[in-house]
This record gives C-alpha cells, structure tokens and sequence, in this order.
C-alpha cells in the first residue's frame, strides 16, 4: 500500500466577482511511497499549492479523498508538517525557542526538547546560531530554521510549498544540496511545490507535472540519478528537457487564459 494516496480529488471555488463556481483541480490522483521525493511543477495558477493544502488538510476537496496510512485525510495533524515560502518564524523567539514551539505545544518537557531541537538544529548546520533572534539571520539561514522547526516534530510527510523561491540562486543551490542530505538521513516522505524544473530534477525521484488550470496531472517522470545532485550536473539536463516539452503548452494556454480575463 502507498504511503499517501491522492485520489480522484478536484476542487472548485466561488469566484466572488460572477458568483461562479471555477475548477483549480480536476480529478487528481496520484500515489506516493514511503520515503519518496515528489516534486510537483506547473504553470501559474494549476492548482500546485491548492493540492499540497489539501494534503495538510488545510483545505478540504470538492470531489474525492486523500488517504494516508490507509486513513482518509479530514483536518490537520501532526503526521504531516507544511513548510512555506515565507518563513512564518516568531522574530521575537530565538532560533531555539522557535525550533522548540511544536515540542513545547505538544507538552514535551524543556529538557528533551533542548536535546531534540539542538539535534536538528545542527544537522541543519544552524546549532552555533541557536542563540540568536531570527530577525538576525539570513534569508536561507530563516529557511533552515523553518525546516528544523517543521523535522523536530518527526512528521511522516513533510509539504513544501516553494521554500526556496525568494533565495538568491547561490543559496538556492545550497539549500538544494542540504535538503537532499537530510532528506537521505531522516527518510520522509516529502511532496515538493515549485515553479522550478532544475530544483524539481534535483530534489525529486518523482516530478508531477501539471496542466494548465484547471490543473491535472499531465505526466510522472521518474528522475533515476545519483545523489546527492547538483544544479551544474550536465547529466540532468535530459530530465530538465523532457519536463519543460510537457510544459511548454501549458504555459502558453495559462498565458493566454490570463489574457483573456484581462
């Protein structure tokens, strides 16, 4: 049995400027093993973060059900963590005590969850920062932190929705390497959002790519390459090819739809 599936999930919303209902997913389904990495990729607007909100259960489906551990997904839980491209650390907190924050909620006693946040804190390569606010950070260094705080709860499934879109391409490529060494160490199962084909082929064993709104998937390419994987590695520009073919159509019917609407 697969550790998550997706199946036959759409989801529509009142668009409040006619009062019509407007289709973001249509009829997704999608299986994912323990342990893998899915990336997802598509055009602006397919429905991507729609799905992965879905997933967290953030959201609930119009048509269908997500199931994990053979249980269908209704609410939040802390099986699965979300990581978002804005960071959403506490400024006011120390690297620490923001690490700490799920521990804490969860009634874990201050000891042990020093020791467990510590942990993670230096596997990010961070433990030399715990002491500091967040506000004295760098950008990818805050995203590090999220990440940490997102691990310490040993989540089953992690979420990812663009945590890497707003960095500078130096600490984009860096992150991408120390995500897939934790990734290599901890073994989650991890669903990646980006509008990024070189970090999908990076990250993923899987890229999901997407159509146009309303979005569906379109195709499932299998990245079958050594790790960990780097963004200058020539020998992943055929994965990188094949993705933006599947893309390119899409992009320009996404293009034109925002033209139409305009």
């Amino acid at each position: 049995m697969s550790k998550l599936q997706v199946i036959n999930v759409s989801k529509q919303f009142l668009d409040m400027k006619n009062g019509h209902q407007v289709s973001a997913i249509e009829d997704i389904s999608l299986s994912i093993e323990e342990g893998q990495f899915v990336c997802l990729v598509g055009p602006s607007g397919c429905g991507k973060s729609t799905l992965l909100n879905i997933l967290a259960g953030l959201d609930r489906p119009t048509d269908g059900q997500v199931v994990l551990n053979g249980q269908i997904v209704t609410e939040t839980g802390p099986d699965r963590v979300m990581v978002f491209q804005e960071n959403a650390l506490f400024p006011w907190l120390k690297v620490i005590d923001n690490v700490e924050f799920g521990l804490k909620m969860a009634g874990i006693e201050k000891k042990r969850r020093f020791e467990i946040s510590m942990r993670y804190l230096d596997l990010m390569q961070l433990s030399r920062f715990s002491n500091l606010y967040t506000y004295q950070l760098s950008g990818g260094m805050k995203q590090r932190v999220a990440i940490a705080r997102a691990l310490v709860t040993d989540p089953e499934v992690l979420l990812m929705d663009e945590p890497f879109a707003a960095l500078d391409p130096q600490t984009r490529d860096l992150l991408l390497v120390e995500l897939q060494l934790i990734w290599a160490k901890t073994r989650k199962t991890i669903v990646f959002v980006t509008h990024n084909i070189l970090e999908s082929v990076c990250l993923g064993d899987k890229v999901v790519v997407f159509t146009s709104r309303p979005g569906k998937i379109k195709a499932e390419i299998p990245v079958d390459h050594r790790r960990p994987r780097l963004s200058e590695d020539t020998e992943l520009q055929g994965y990188q090819r094949r993705i933006l073919e599947e893309l390119k159509h899409e992009i320009i019917s996404s293009r034109k739809s925002e033209d139409a609407t305009m």
